[in-house]
């Protein structure tokens, strides 16, 4: 196997299994190690325990007493001398816009748009008579069209944010208010207030946990809106509160102050003091039920708000809302800046040209004297602006609102699709912006979630190994293996859940039998071996665990037989084969990210002790007895299941005589009152007792994927897109998963954060004695972190994170340079700190140069800020568009921060979906979003932009040749009305079908061939390339609609004698020409014709034509023969056959070019576009005969490596268990009113 694992337990550096939060750090936590050298610990070395002292916090809340919260001491300056309390309010605000400030502020922030301002001081010079060459209203009426849509899209986005935002604002609580509960709006929620909640509500605000109904005031909360996990955590009242604090009386009477660290973005912490009668006591994060959880099975409960609104810790998470623009947009941008530019130098070119021939020509020619004294210069400088407003149109203003239109059509469509849409829960695509739709075309680097997001988070107990002998397969009761089996009946078990699903009927015969004494025990151990908490609910067993995958094992157990009933301090009771036993437990030992494993020390009604246990393999094998049987066979199985990436655990027990217990038993309690390293004594003592242990065998679980997981990679890698999976998760969760998913394979050569450590090290040594030898941007090989062939990939943690990119003790050395004064630079370049900030940033650059070497990159134990920070690393020195795709709130400062953000909708919440650009139901639908909807969308507003850069410039230069023959003297070549209406009727809707329509192959074939999405990742199709292409087609095109029509004219005589050579007849022919032109241009591009695409070219023609006669007609003339001067020019110039044949002769010519280049170009150099269109019907044959075959959907790999069992990333329930406080019931009864809200659901109860 070419894959090496570096193992870091021995090493110096980070705990893997720590989440880092060192760039959070509160100055309460830096005091201790901030003089001296106090601060310098070795990597991950433990740091003492924090107290908060009182002079040290300024955060204070004191529980039912508003007015405290608005003392002089609490007010914070906002604005010159006006100030207002620094607690915030519990309203959140997300929209732009109230009725006072939407039309000056949307207007305010359209003029910030330079297109906008420039055409307004345009419309500004039109109404100067001596500048004006146009009437005003050409300019005016594209404007007010342009703002007034723009202003209704905005109007819409931010209704929609005032409806959510109401929503969240107006859900009840019940408050303390004047002595008793009444319903109150969580905008009305204040800090302080105490508050009472209910089983399945959601918690309004961040709170501090007083009392609930269940004993020892447990609350038990689901925090899949934080993070995604379905499991159940619990939060415990402290002992006082629990005692004194039950009636309402006794809440009203509460005056507690509570001292504590500011609001900050710690989801994994808080610490703070209560100051009630005269007492101090401790609170920390398992006091505090934080805002977007929902408590669960806890039927009241009562706690004081200390954080409310944007002060939350869910809030603070958010990361700040970025104002996201495509490339394209950045792109359109420079290209209106250098349009402007060439538009100032035409200008100044043709001002100057008319100066010459005023001075030459005009000042002696009588017949030209206009009755004014100008010297040359200022009338050149007067014919300066004229052009300026005669070639404004070379700027679009159109343009703008026409990306609008195209862009909200695109949304639409995302909406619409039924192929996106998740019937399971009722679940749509929803496109949430209407801006960003053709950057879905340019994605080069996914950032991902994994729990939600890549996982259901559902465990399913799938096979087992049971002295020696493999179940799973679909197997007949007898052990006759099928190749397609039913699943068992649970009909017999009177306690089984029914939706348990299990394939091999022989291993249910075994158990019901009792003759297999082996699998008896196994099953007995699944359900006595576990932290596992249950309560009755309608007469079903509703489990509680720490983790998904214990409460899978004990719902296994429970179908076969083995039913956990209850347990109190000291006991547990199941039900073994309709047969109930209790036995008692001595000891717990629980799992911890170290052992990797739990033990429980059991004395069973007979009298006898066993230790029964359960771990990962690489602990469990290095523990077993010399005389246990079945290690081969076992570890066979083993590595079979992790071939199908399954997640084992080792099951052994180890038989105790009563005077080894009895020692033991006195050594453990020793160990947990020490006062000097409890856990490590702890450990200690559990290592002396789990020995010699006798393996059973080990089961595998299955950690659901979402549907389609691993196509969706496969596809989306092979259009060359990165999947990096950013997860809090333990490192042997996420590799597995990546695994799961085909995002590692077993010839891939991983590399975890000591080797990346040791390689940027030496390149950063190596930068520093020799710095000619690397140099940011050169790609030579020599360059490479990786030299060895083959595929390689990044398995980090946050920690190492933090080591790597120096980001471990950036507050420590902050608060030191405050205290100590001025830092000297290191005194060694070894030390392993950055010299200067250079060093710092190409450290950095290092770390992300090697991680885009790599296939794939998974970063695990990370934070959200660090999960943005790898996002904003990759943005910032990649210059690579982004996407970053999560289901909860630790997620959403990722989805903010990339280019696009994606949120995952469903059982998961709403948070990350609130933040998101995108939304949907399941990560599959997302390669449907990128290869089909986002390249259609870069295709079609890419081919829109370059057309409508062209027929503005065809259009506008004719003015241009014109001024060759008119002196220079700012005349139009057009009729003022064409000029005002060609944007907006006569070539504006064929473009816009395209933009909106327009595919070059179909949604089918767009997903079977991937490589199609290069070319929008390349850029390929807008650049400025096809800029000054657009640029030179459109002069091409203008000086023939010119100059073929001019030459026509001269010298010639028309059927009728006369001659149609006047400036009016030129200038409808010229502008038959263009609209001609310019639509049959758009036919020639259009790949996908539709009735409406055809209706749309001659429909712009005939509109043409129809306006064309009536503004020429002699009747409108009588009524504004000011404005409408061009009587009876169109039926008198459209009379003539030779105009007819020139205007064709203009469009042939003008189109010729273009048909023979696309001939040559399709035929010498296709495309992959092209290839696949000329093969379309063969490719579509190949797709419906695949459908037909109707293969499975995931075939699990052959890799010969260790999957690793999840336990719990937090401690599990032992502490509670031990010490009783989740078993004892409370003497009195409980008084007040209970909920009549529904019960938690039986499947969701087993997916805790």
């Amino acid at each position: 196997m070419s894959r090496q694992r570096a193992e870091s337990r021995g090493s110096l550096g980070p705990d893997d299994e720590v989440m880092p939060y060192s760039d959070d750090e509160t100055d309460d936590e830096l005091a201790q190690s901030s003089d001296g050298e106090a601060d310098e610990l070795p990597p991950g070395a433990p740091h003492p325990p924090v107290e908060v002292r009182g002079s040290d916090v300024t955060w204070k809340v004191k529980a039912n007493d508003r007015p405290y919260h608005h003392l002089p001491e609490f007010q914070k300056k906002v604005f010159l001398c006006f100030k207002k309390s620094k607690y915030s309010g519990n309203a959140i605000k997300t929209y732009k816009y109230n009725i006072l400030t939407f039309i000056p502020l949307n207007l305010y922030e359209q003029f910030r748009r330079v297109a906008n301002l420039y055409f307004l001081g345009l419309l500004i010079l039109q109404i100067i008579p001596d500048i004006t060459t146009l009437p005003w209203y050409t300019t005016l009426i594209p404007l007010v069209v342009v703002l007034g849509v723009t202003a209704i899209k905005d109007l819409v986005d931010d209704l929609a944010r005032h409806r959510m935002d109401k929503e969240i604002n107006n859900r009840k609580s019940e408050v303390l208010i004047d002595g008793r509960f009444q319903e109150t709006k969580w905008r009305d929620i204040e800090v302080g207030d105490v508050v009472r909640l209910k089983k399945n509500d959601f918690i309004p605000a961040d709170i501090l946990l007083l009392s609930s109904s269940n004993p020892n005031s447990l609350c038990y909360v689901e925090t899949a809106e934080l993070d995604g996990e379905t499991n159940l955590k619990f939060k415990m009242g402290l002992r006082v509160t629990d005692e004194r604090l039950q009636e309402e009386r006794q809440l009203a009477e509460f005056n507690a102050l509570i001292e504590c660290e500011e609001p900050n973005n710690r989801l994994d912490k808080f610490i703070g003091m209560m100051l009630w009668n005269r007492e101090r006591y401790p609170l920390d994060l398992d006091n505090v039920l934080l805002r977007g959880c929902t408590v669960r099975n806890t039927e009241e409960s009562h706690g004081v708000v200390i954080f409310a609104g944007a002060d939350t810790k869910i809030m603070r998470n958010s990361g700040k809302t970025r104002f996201k623009r495509t490339k394209i947009d950045e792109l359109m941008n420079y290209m209106v800046y250098t349009i402007f530019v060439l538009l100032l130098l035409v200008a100044a070119g043709l001002a100057i040209g008319h100066s010459f021939w005023y001075e030459e020509i005009g000042a002696k020619a009588w017949y030209l004297y206009d009755g004014k004294n100008d010297s040359t210069s200022y009338r050149g400088f007067l014919s300066f602006w004229g052009y300026i407003i005669v070639l404004n149109t070379m700027v679009p203003i159109s343009l703008y609102v026409s990306v609008e239109v195209i862009r909200l059509g695109q949304s639409k469509f995302i909406n619409w699709d039924l192929q996106m849409y998740c019937a399971e829960k009722d679940t749509p695509a929803k496109a949430r912006t209407t801006t960003l739709n053709e950057q879905l075309g340019q994605i080069e680097y996914i950032f991902s979630d994994k729990t939600g997001t890549l996982t259901q988070n559902i465990m399913q107990f799938k096979k087992a190994t049971i002295a020696g002998r493999c179940y799973g397969d679909p197997t007949t009761a007898e052990g006759v293996s099928l190749d397609r089996g039913r699943p068992v009946d649970w009909s017999w078990n009177r306690d089984a859940d029914r939706k348990f699903e299990f394939m091999d009927h022989s291993l249910v015969a075994n158990v019901r039998s009792s003759k297999d004494k082996d699998a008896m025990e196994f099953f007995k151990l699944l359900s006595l071996c576990h932290t596992v908490m249950v309560e009755s609910k309608e007469g079903e067993l509703v489990y509680q665990a720490a983790s998904p995958d214990e409460g899978a094992l004990v719902t296994a157990a429970r179908n076969f037989g083995f039913v956990f009933l209850s347990r109190t301090q000291d006991t547990i009771t199941i039900r073994e084969m309709d047969q109930e036993a209790t036995y008692e437990m001595l000891a717990l030992l629980d799992f911890n990210s170290d052992r990797k494993r739990m033990s429980i020390i059991l004395k069973f009604p007979d009298g006898r002790i066993r230790l029964y246990c359960k771990g990962a393999d690489t602990v469990i094998y290095e523990r077993l007895s010399p005389n246990s049987r079945h290690k081969d066979t076992t570890q066979n199985a083993l590595d079979t299941f992790a071939n199908e990436t399954l997640r084992t655990l080792c099951l052994c027990y180890k038989d105790i005589r009563i005077d080894e217990y009895e020692a033991w038993s006195r050594r453990h309690k020793e160990a947990q009152v020490t006062m000097v390293d409890r856990e490590g004594a702890l450990d200690r003592v559990y290592e002396q007792i789990e020995s010699n242990l006798m393996l059973i065998g080990a089961t595998a679980i299955e950690d659901k994927l979402q549907d389609g997981v691993p196509e969706t990679i496969a596809k989306l890698a092979k259009a060359d897109i990165k999947i990096w999976v950013l997860t809090g998760d333990k490192k042997e969760t996420a590799e597995n998963i990546g695994f799961s998913c085909s995002l590692l394979t077993d010839d891939m050569s991983i590399h975890y954060g000591e080797d990346v450590n040791e390689k940027l090290r030496i390149r950063q040594a190596t930068r520093r004695t020799d710095p000619a030898t690397y140099q940011r941007g050169k790609k030579d090989s020599a360059q490479r972190f990786f030299t060895e062939p083959g595929k390689n990939a990044l398995v980090i943690t946050g920690g190492w994170l933090n080591e790597i990119l120096y980001e471990k003790k950036k507050k420590r050395r902050r608060l030191r340079l405050r205290r100590l004064g001025k830092r000297p630079p290191p005194s060694s370049p070894q030390d392993g700190q950055p010299m200067n900030d250079w060093e710092k940033e190409m450290r950095q650059i290092d770390f992300v140069d090697m991680a885009c070497e790599c296939e794939s990159v998974i970063c695990c134990r990370v934070t959200p800020k660090q999960k943005a920070n790898v996002v904003s690393l990759v943005k910032k020195y990649k210059k690579a568009v982004t996407l970053s795709i999560g289901d909860g709130a630790n997620d959403v400062n990722m989805i903010k921060t990339a280019d696009i953000g994606v949120g995952i909708s469903g059982q998961e919440g709403m948070q990350a979906v609130m933040s998101s650009d995108y939304a949907f139901a399941q990560f599959r639908y997302l390669q449907r979003l990128l290869l089909v909807h986002g390249r259609w969308s870069y295709i079609r507003m890419c081919k829109f932009l370059r057309y409508f850069f062209f027929k503005n410039f065809a259009f506008t230069l004719v003015h241009f040749w014109y001024s060759f023959f008119s002196g220079y003297s700012s005349q139009v070549a057009y009729e003022d009305w064409f000029i005002t209406l060609y944007n907006l009727c006569y070539s504006s809707l064929p473009v816009l079908l395209v933009g909106l329509l327009d595919q070059d192959v179909n949604d089918k074939l767009s997903l079977k061939f991937p490589k199609l999405y290069l070319a929008g990742q390349q850029g390929t199709l807008f650049n400025y390339r096809n800029f000054f292409v657009s640029l030179f087609h459109g002069i091409f095109v203008s000086l023939i609609i010119f100059f073929i029509p001019y030459g026509a004219f001269l010298q010639t005589m028309g059927q009728d004698g006369e001659a149609p050579s006047d400036y009016q007849s030129f200038a409808v022919v010229t502008a038959t020409s263009l609209v001609f032109a310019v639509n049959l241009q758009i036919s020639l591009d259009t790949s996908y014709w539709t009735f409406v695409n055809c209706f749309a070219v001659l429909g712009s023609i005939a509109i043409y034509f129809g306006i064309m006669f009536d503004i020429h007609s002699a009747g409108i003339h009588v009524i504004f023969p000011s404005v409408f001067t061009f009587t009876g020019v169109a039926s008198n110039a459209m009379r003539q056959p030779y105009l007819w044949l020139t205007i064709i002769l203009t469009v042939g010519i003008s189109l010729l070019p273009v048909i023979c280049i696309q001939f040559l170009h399709k035929s010498i150099w296709p495309s992959v576009g092209d290839r696949v269109q000329k093969n379309r019907k063969k490719y579509e044959m190949e797709i419906e005969e695949e459908e037909k075959k109707k293969a499975p959907t995931f075939q699990r790999g052959r890799r010969s490596r260790r999957s690793a069992y999840a336990f719990s990333h937090s401690r599990g329930y032992a502490d509670l268990i031990s010490s009783g406080r989740s078993i004892r019931r409370r003497p009195q009864p409980r008084s007040g009113p209970q909920d009549s809200i529904r019960e938690v659901s039986h499947r969701e109860a087993e997916n805790i």
